[in-house]
C-alpha cells in the first residue's frame, strides 16, 4: 500500500525536502524521515481527506523538528535566536541559474515566511491546504504571504532580469 503512495507522491516530496533543505544529503534525510512517519502514523490517516496535504504536513514538521533539534544542540552553542537565524539564513537555497537571487532572498526569510512562501509559490499548494498544513488561518497564511512579497521586493529591487 505505502508502495502506492510513494510512486504517485514521492517526486513531488522529494521536491520539496529539497527546497526546503539546501544540502542534498539533508533533503534525503527529511524525503527518508518523512515516509517513515508517514508509514508510522498511516494507521490515524483519515481516507476520506485527500493524502498529498497529510504527508505535506508530516514533512513540514519533520523539517521543523529538526531545526529545534539543531537549535538546541550544544554544538552548535547558539547564544539567541538572532544568531541561530542568521546561521540558517546563511544556507543558500536550492537554486536554479536563473532564478538564484530570488531563491536566495527566499532562503533569508524569516521560517514562517519562507515556509508560506515555498508551499504556496514553490509547491503550488492553495491558500486553504497552506493553512491546513500550517495549522494556521487563512488570512494569517494571506498575510505571511503578503509581508513575504514585500521583503523580496525589497531584497530584489537591485536585481536586473527578474521582471518584477
Amino acid at each position: 500500500m505505502i508502495d502506492q503512495y510513494i510512486q504517485q507522491y514521492g517526486r513531488r516530496l522529494y521536491g520539496l525536502c529539497r527546497s526546503l533543505c539546501a544540502d542534498p544529503f539533508d533533503a534525503d534525510d527529511l524525503y527518508q524521515e518523512t515516509w517513515l512517519r508517514a508509514v508510522q502514523y498511516l494507521p490515524q490517516y483519515d481516507p476520506s481527506r485527500e493524502f498529498e496535504p497529510w504527508l505535506t504536513r508530516i514533512c513540514v514538521n519533520t523539517y521543523r523538528s529538526t531545526l529545534r533539534r539543531l537549535a538546541k544542540s550544544p554544538l552548535l552553542g547558539f547564544s539567541n535566536t538572532e544568531e541561530k537565524d542568521r546561521l540558517l539564513a546563511s544556507v543558500p537555497a536550492p537554486e536554479k541559474p536563473d532564478y538564484s537571487p530570488l531563491y536566495e532572498a527566499v532562503g533569508k526569510l524569516p521560517e514562517k515566511l519562507r515556509l508560506a512562501v515555498i508551499l504556496f509559490y514553490f509547491r503550488g499548494e492553495d491558500l486553504i491546504s497552506t493553512a491546513q498544513i500550517l495549522k494556521i488561518p487563512v488570512g494569517t497564511v494571506k498575510s505571511r504571504l503578503n509581508k513575504a512579497r514585500k521583503l523580496l521586493k525589497e531584497a530584489l529591487a537591485n536585481e536586473d532580469g527578474l521582471g518584477f
